[in-house]
């Protein structure tokens, strides 16, 4: 494992607080040269998803570029999550595909992805049976060693209170959206409140915020570049972040957010950009 400013779970085990987001990389040859690049910039953990298809591809690429810079699979932390059409019943098909998908023995980290069903309303009660009966699949997995940690992803307040009086196994992470127009400041307390390591994604509000006056002036001002500003500001409150990108420069770039601090009053000027504004799906809908 990598020991770059890793945080710690409540499993006991620590993860990188900058893993590489591979949403949208799509085919042998783009995840390749991602997770090359990555791999070259420091990176050791690497986020997917079932939804994603590229389990394959990012297990294919660890296979062949590990060896080529001298590490092996116990110096990388993988997270996948369930599909949302898996979700319920289906959920041990869906976990065991995403475990025979990457190949690699186990997943370090596991999660649900969101808390509704695909096919189902938002209002339909069946959500919460079945992310209960999701999660007890997980827990199954986890305790044969499979799934090392569990966590959950795109879970509201009152998602994550409802998993708290159900479970065995205390979700290890939650990962949502979170940038400084996006600060989920509930979410975060309840996080703190349980134990649970709250980690983020979308940090650059899908490329939203890196044209913001106020992220561009700070950027200015500490001469980086407005993605290492918003990434920095994350990783400052020890929030983890897994910016993505295909491009082998952007993704150098965004790698390099430990060899500089943002002040005090910079971090305040980003965090008074909170104004409740999300860039991805809404999943405070689903019951």
């Amino acid at each position: 494992m990598s020991s770059t400013h890793p945080v710690l779970l409540n499993t006991g085990v620590q993860m990188p607080i900058l893993g590489l987001g591979t949403y949208k990389l799509v085919g042998c040859e783009e995840v390749y040269q991602a997770v090359d690049a990555a791999l070259v910039a420091g990176y050791r953990s690497f986020d997917t998803a079932a939804v994603y298809r590229n389990e394959a591809d990012l297990s294919r690429a660890l296979k062949e570029l590990l060896p080529k810079y001298g590490l092996t699979r116990e110096d990388v932390f993988i997270t996948s999550k369930l599909d949302s059409k898996d979700q319920g019943e289906k959920a041990m098909e869906g976990a065991l595909c995403s475990l025979s998908q990457l190949d690699l023995g186990y997943i370090d980290l596991y999660l649900i992805h969101w808390p509704g069903t695909d096919g189902l309303d938002v209002s339909d009660q069946r959500n919460s049976d079945n992310r209960a009966q999701s999660w007890a699949t997980l827990e199954e997995l986890h305790a044969q060693g499979k799934l090392k940690a569990i966590g959950v992803s795109n879970y509201t307040p009152a998602h994550m209170r409802e998993l708290m009086q159900s479970c065995k196994v205390p979700p290890a992470v939650l990962q949502v959206e979170f940038h400084p127009k996006y600060i989920q400041t509930e979410l975060r307390k309840v996080c703190k409140e349980y134990g649970v390591c709250f980690q983020a994604y979308s940090s650059l509000g899908k490329g939203n915020l890196i044209t913001d006056p106020v992220v561009l002036e700070v950027a200015k001002n500490c001469e980086r570049t407005p993605g290492q500003v918003l990434l920095r500001w994350a990783v400052q409150q020890g929030v983890p972040v897994i910016p993505k990108s295909s491009n082998p420069e952007r993704i150098k770039d965004n790698g390099r957010i430990f060899d500089f601090t943002l002040s005090d009053a910079d971090m305040d000027k980003l965090s008074a950009l909170d104004c409740g504004r999300k860039y991805c799906r809404d999943a405070a809908l689903v019951v």
